[in-house]
């Protein structure tokens, strides 16, 4: 039976809002509330892979589990791959779901949603994408489309190519692209081996190097957007949304 394994990135060091892991939301660290909407999505063990000893010590004082990573890694999935190997030696676990440490109010749905993409077989990589509402996010280039090959009445599709820019062209709906990502977990080792495409250096876009590679992304569709805190305005927005009573 093919086992998942959630694991969750985090580094103290961010240029728009240093410590944001460790963050006071309705008293609690934000990324302690990333690891309970992890847990509840009930996917899988959860792990917080972390590159400081502080953020360690707030999720094992929350009753999580945390494993310690070198602090300089480039990247989550590089982060997760460390992780991945330092507890899993064994290889029990053969699916892995990147949950961003910055997403405090993701709900448990959406993580469950990207690991059920592993069910079909074809698929290398699971992502989520929300249908973009507000007219702005459009030309935005903080906010990342996705082409997504979705046939008629469908809500999974193949994605097609990630940008920064309005993809793609022509009348109809644009995606907003929503980093979570479900490896099967050959996939991530391979990948994280790959030195960078040409096409993520220009975009900036982790994910291009997989389709670079010709890894099959597919994605599904929700009905919305978990709040990404990198500001400290982002901050403010998830203290009012999950302050005590709320």
């Amino acid at each position: 039976m093919p086992k998942t394994l959630i694991v969750i990135p985090a580094r103290l060091a961010a240029s728009r809002l240093p410590r944001k892991p460790l963050a006071d939301i309705a008293g609690r660290p934000m990324i302690v509330h990333v690891w309970e909407r992890a847990v509840a999505a009930d996917v899988g063990p959860v792990v917080v892979a972390c590159g400081e000893r502080e953020i360690a010590d707030a999720v094992e004082r929350a009753g999580g589990r945390a494993v310690l990573t070198r602090s300089d890694h480039a990247t989550g999935s590089d982060r997760i791959a460390e992780a991945l190997h330092r507890i899993d030696a064994e290889r029990s676990f053969d699916k892995v779901v990147n949950v961003q440490g910055d997403v405090p109010t993701i709900e448990p749905r959406l993580i469950s949603t990207a690991a059920r993409l592993l069910d079909d077989t074809e698929t290398d990589i699971g992502t989520l994408v929300s249908e973009i509402r507000d007219a702005e996010e459009i030309t935005n280039p903080n906010v990342v489309k996705a082409a997504v090959g979705f046939a008629a009445g469908s809500r999974v599709g193949r994605a097609l190519y990630f940008s920064r820019n309005p993809i793609p062209s022509g009348a109809g709906p644009y995606f907003h692209h929503i980093g979570i990502y479900a490896y099967r977990r050959e996939v991530l080792e391979r990948f994280v081996t790959m030195p960078p495409a040409v096409l993520e250096q220009r975009e900036r876009l982790e994910q291009l190097r997989a389709l670079v590679a010709g890894y099959t992304i597919t994605a599904a569709l929700v009905d919305t957007i978990p709040l990404g805190v990198d500001t400290p305005a982002d901050l403010e927005r998830a203290r009012a949304v999950l302050r005590p009573g709320a």
